[in-house]
């Protein structure tokens, strides 16, 4: 059994090479791809700040995306503070070895496993203490040098940057949840939404502003526009919505499920005078999408 660990939050460019090279290994010797992986996030049981971390996949995307790339199975552990206390050599000995069976466990360039290893030399020194072969795959860096992580990733979020985050996730971020009533001002004003309410309240949510979106909705795939802010011309407050005009779509989807995929940010969120000003920007983005869907991405 050759095993891969580690929490693969969003599973990126950089963690497809650790589990590229886990699901090649296995097969080239007739065994078994493992995918040891914990939930929740260790910070959000171990550090004070627990509550602000917000998380690119939910614990069934992740999932999703492991056994996309062919690994044949995961291991979910709880990760508790009594958990957090392993050492390295007792992970890998009472886990990796002796309760899956593993016999070669793949590193990635930056794993830190137990509570003792600093880095990946140590854990891998820890690793061959318990009989296991050891694997370290390669490091990934972006255009610009800067190691892919998922803590870049989260924040090219939350800055709206969503091409560079989806060169990094090897996949356009996404969004998944059911569709909720709102107030209709959208509908009233032409452009009526789908107002989504997240399945994972734990995701990461792009920063405030207008997408190029993808939609999947009641069966279909669409294009649309999102909106995520605090609807500063509407009324005042703190709570965000996510809510998404979906083009040459006009079915009640109300209590059904929609996911969101975010191409580009068209723009910043603005405060406009009047519910006339938001309606004149609102046709705007809506011909700036169109316009992008035919030139880019060769669609009518």
């Amino acid at each position: 059994m050759v095993v891969a660990t580690g929490f693969f939050d969003g599973v990126h460019a950089g963690h497809r090479l650790v589990l590229n090279r886990l699901v090649e290994t296995a097969r080239a010797r007739g065994g078994q791809s493992l995918v040891v992986t914990f939930w929740p996030h260790p910070r959000n049981v171990l550090q004070s700040d627990a509550s602000s971390l917000r998380l690119l996949t939910s614990l069934d995307e992740k999932k999703e995306l492991i056994l996309g790339l062919g690994v044949d199975r995961i291991e979910v552990i709880e990760f508790t503070k009594e958990f957090s206390r392993l050492t390295a050599e007792e992970y890998f000995r009472d886990y990796v070895a002796a309760r899956f069976g593993g016999d070669t466990v793949v590193l990635g360039y930056d794993n830190r496993v137990g509570c003792d290893c600093r880095n990946v030399e140590e854990a891998m020194q820890a690793a061959e203490r318990t009989g296991l072969e050891v694997i370290v795959a390669d490091r990934l860096a972006s255009d610009t040098g800067t190691a892919v992580s998922s803590t870049w990733i989260r924040a090219m979020i939350e800055a709206g940057e969503m091409e560079t985050a989806a060169g990094m996730l090897g996949y356009s971020y996404r969004l998944t949840g059911v569709v909720v009533s709102g107030e209709h001002l959208g509908k009233m004003m032409g452009f009526p939404t789908a107002n989504m309410e997240l399945y994972e309240p734990l995701k990461i949510i792009p920063g405030n502003g207008a997408y190029l979106v993808r939609v999947s909705a009641s069966g279909g795939q669409y294009y649309g526009m999102c909106n995520i802010g605090n609807r500063p011309t509407v009324r005042e407050g703190n709570s965000r919505t996510i809510e998404t005009h979906i083009f040459g779509f006009d079915e009640d989807i109300y209590g059904l499920d929609i996911s969101i995929s975010f191409v580009r940010k068209i723009r910043n969120e603005i405060r406009f005078g009047s519910m006339a000003a938001l309606k004149e920007q609102l046709s705007k983005d809506r011909n700036f999408c169109m316009d992008l869907i035919r030139s880019e991405y060769g669609e009518r």
